[in-house]
């Protein structure tokens, strides 16, 4: 892997020093919202950090991710952009189950995920994209909302391969931001990873905007 500033990158993909700067930024504002957030569901702490950013190739993209049993849930970018892209939440089977033991007193014996496993995740991916996207929005100075979500469980790579056959990601993103996610809570640690797969429009859509609003604030 490359290191550009603080964000990597497989090679394929090159980044200036100021885009790194402004895609680590915005990634860590998501992740202190949401972890205000959700510390604020649950009544209970809650940090999130992010101790990797990483922008690959689509086609490269399952050489990141185990290929093991998990959930991923999946969101459309909408708001006060003029192109498309989503946000896309890899749970693996063992966090789910902990974060069903924390949330909902299920038993985190390895089991069946059940359908209150479902809806948990649904609650939370929402709070955190939701939190996520509201973060940047607010460095930004703009609308950006999730849609509701979709979600498959199966193995990591199978339901990449389906994500992309099926078009749930912008035919133009060829790139993806993949924050490596670490989540405590009730002393209990959280593997989790979020993926932005925007297009290269959204991308540079967004970078350009928090290019203007940093010079306006500098101003």
């Amino acid at each position: 892997m490359h290191m550009t500033s603080e964000v990597s990158t497989d090679g394929t993909i090159l980044l200036s020093k100021d885009q790194s700067e402004e895609i680590w930024e915005l990634g860590n504002a998501g992740a202190q919202n949401a972890a205000a957030v959700l510390s604020t569901l649950l009544n209970q702490k809650v940090t999130i950090s992010l101790p990797s950013i990483s922008v690959v190739n689509l086609s490269n993209l399952q050489e990141h991710i185990d290929d093991t049993l998990a959930a991923m849930v999946i969101f459309q970018i909408k708001g006060q952009v003029t192109s498309g892209g989503s946000l896309v939440l890899h749970v693996p089977k063992p966090s789910i189950l902990r974060l069903s033991h924390i949330m909902l007193g299920q038993p985190e014996n390895d089991r069946e995920i059940d359908e209150m496993d479902k809806s948990m995740l649904h609650e939370v991916g929402n709070i955190m994209m939701s939190s996520y996207l509201d973060a940047c929005a607010t460095l930004l100075s703009i609308i950006l909302l999730p849609s509701p979500p979709s979600m498959t469980i199966d193995m990591a790579h199978a339901i990449l391969e389906s994500i992309i056959a099926t078009h749930e990601v912008d035919d133009n993103a060829d790139q993806v931001l993949f924050f490596k996610t670490e989540m405590s809570c009730a002393d209990e640690e959280i593997d989790a990873e979020l993926f932005l797969l925007p297009s290269h429009a959204l991308l540079k859509e967004l970078l350009e905007r928090f290019r203007k609003v940093r010079s306006e604030n500098k101003g």
